[in-house]
């Protein structure tokens, strides 16, 4: 019974993928009876599809004609797909030069939600190092790269993050975060103690792109006895800084 539950689920993924296709190829003439007759559906079946991807913003129905096409948020996910794919392959030679320039591990990161996830790394050779972090995610609040982000975000986002907190509650201070964040707005660069682990240091600056939106930060992480103020102001700051320039010149950003 499982498996035969398992492999209709599996079906109807298929289903709802074969639509979006569909509708990415051709949408003049989609309407639910060409749907359903192109891809071998019940109508019945055909219309529960398209209602739940409709309910779901990636597809839509004009009114008038019947005819379905692609929604925003079909629109809205394969621009995030581009932007992460092509924000890996432009900042990892940046990562590159950076990592072998101070030998600490350098990460591209994004903001998915209220969580940071980190996409690429490139691993410094130091014997004594933070665990690869890739793949996994963190609240945005718990490190740099989060901060770095969050900090040029609309602020009525920051608001109701905030609010929702407040009533759940939250391992942080609302006003010293604020505070946190308006820092980095106006120096351009978070820098957080322990908030990854104790005695990790992440610095970070965020890339933005041609729109002025930021799409991501450049972090560094390395381990407080070679964190050190000095060394970050004058060394690792500055770098991140030119890295994140020259990263957010290729996506079209120009610095007024």
């Amino acid at each position: 019974m499982t498996r035969e539950k398992s492999s209709y689920a599996v079906q109807t993924v298929e289903k709802a993928l074969d639509i979006l296709e569909t509708l990415t190829d051709e949408s003049r003439h989609a309407t639910l009876p060409y749907l359903a007759e192109k891809l071998d559906l019940s109508r019945n079946k055909a219309f529960r599809l398209l209602a739940t991807l409709e309910s779901k913003g990636l597809v839509e129905r004009d009114e008038a004609s019947g005819v379905y096409r692609l929604g925003i948020s079909s629109v809205e996910l394969a621009q995030r797909l581009l932007n992460s794919t092509s924000l890996i392959r432009h900042a990892h030679p940046i990562m590159e030069r950076l990592a072998r320039k101070h030998d600490e591990a350098v990460y591209i990161a994004v903001l998915k939600g209220d969580e940071v996830l980190f996409l690429d790394m490139v691993d410094c050779e130091q014997a004594i190092k933070t665990a690869p972090l890739v793949g996994r995610r963190f609240p945005f609040f718990s490190n740099a790269a989060g901060k770095a982000i969050r900090a040029l975000e609309s602020t009525d986002l920051l608001d109701r993050f905030l609010k929702k907190r407040g009533r759940n509650g939250g391992p942080f201070d609302p006003a010293t975060l604020q505070q946190e964040l308006k820092a980095v707005r106006e120096h351009g660069v978070a820098v957080d103690f322990d908030g990854l682990g104790e005695g990790i240091v992440s610095v970070a600056v965020a890339v933005r792109d041609y729109a002025g939106k930021v799409i991501g930060a450049l972090t560094m992480l390395g381990p407080s006895f070679r964190m050190m103020a000095s060394r970050m102001e004058n060394e690792i700051i500055p770098s991140l800084r030119e890295g994140a320039e020259i990263l957010s010149m290729k996506f079209g950003y120009a610095k007024l």
